[in-house]
């Protein structure tokens, strides 16, 4: 290999030890640089792993270790015990929080596809000059915050004779996922070209078979988008639940959790983080098995309306 001087001139070849030099230079530098993004990495997964893994430390911790603050709070200065998590399933309702939850969970995510789904595609669908401002009107209702609300949904449900029952929640929750998931599928369904459903109705379907078998599994990300995004947001929904259910047969996890283990002034520290990490693990699953497609449902959607 030759250099060149500033004139153009050539100066000589670079010596064989001055170029391993400089390649074993630049190997260096690329491994510094790939361990420092690696090292940013995990240092980043910690930090936002160190909640968990406190409320696990925690869970099984007995009282005096908990209480003493001279003990680490990350390690278990005193042997663990499992009688905090044992009390949470015998001696407080949990399990019938849990089932609550996935019946509302689920209910309401059945009727937040068949209401959003229809109204997307006819916002995304129809070109009417109402469309877009529809749409928009649509998404605004999701900013009202509850606190502003519930006191009028309360004589609604209590009109309805749902009072104290689940099927409050399951009437009211669709009032706060809908319209979101209707924004959110409308710039999904605006991402599909019309082609596609005018191509299967040439070959001979209806317009409602043509969304069901062409268009439907290319907004599918979309749709799973939705299901986590809305059973999500019931199991976590507080305000809505306390208004409505006061009997603890019929609570869910976030208002029935906090009322049996938070009494006077009396807090069961161990119990409640045992039911957050319950709680937190399965859906934590859930998001990671459609990592994927929830990501893409949601920028797809973000990226499009």
């Amino acid at each position: 290999m030759t250099t060149t001087a500033p004139a153009g001139k050539p100066v000589g070849k670079v010596p064989a030890d001055e170029m391993e030099r400089l390649r074993r230079r630049y190997g260096r530098r690329h491994v510094a640089a790939r361990c420092g993004v690696y090292g940013a990495a995990v240092t980043a997964a910690l930090l936002c792993a160190l909640p968990f893994l406190w409320s696990v430390i925690s869970a099984f911790k007995q009282n005096q270790d908990l209480y003493n603050p001279e003990s680490n709070p990350f390690f278990f200065n005193m042997p663990a015990t499992p009688d905090h998590v044992t009390f949470l399933f015998t001696d407080t309702p949990f399990l019938t929080f849990v089932v609550n939850t996935l019946i509302v969970g689920a209910a309401v995510v059945a009727i937040t596809l068949a209401l959003a789904l229809p109204a997307a595609y006819s916002l995304a669908r129809l070109d009417r000059p109402w469309g877009t401002p529809m749409g928009i009107a649509i998404f605004m209702v999701y900013l009202v915050p509850p606190s502003l609300l519930f006191l009028s949904l309360t004589r609604v449900v209590v009109a309805l004779h749902l009072e104290n029952t689940l099927w409050s929640m399951i009437v009211v929750y669709p009032t706060i996922t809908v319209p979101v998931s209707v924004w959110l599928l409308i710039g999904f369904l605006k991402a599909v070209p019309k082609d596609v459903e005018e191509q299967a109705m040439v070959d001979g379907y209806s317009r409602l078979g043509a969304f069901l078998r062409a268009v439907m599994p290319l907004v599918f990300p979309g749709i799973v988008a939705v299901v986590v995004f809305s059973f999500t947001l019931t199991s976590s929904e507080f305000v809505y639940a306390l208004a409505f259910v006061s009997s603890s047969p019929e609570m869910v996890i976030s208002t029935g959790v906090p009322t049996q283990l938070i009494r006077g002034d009396v807090f069961f520290w161990q119990s409640l983080q045992a039911s957050a990490v319950i709680t937190a693990v399965p859906i934590a699953f859930l998001f990671n098995l459609f990592l994927d497609r929830f990501v893409t449902g949601f920028t797809m959607g973000a990226v499009k309306t």
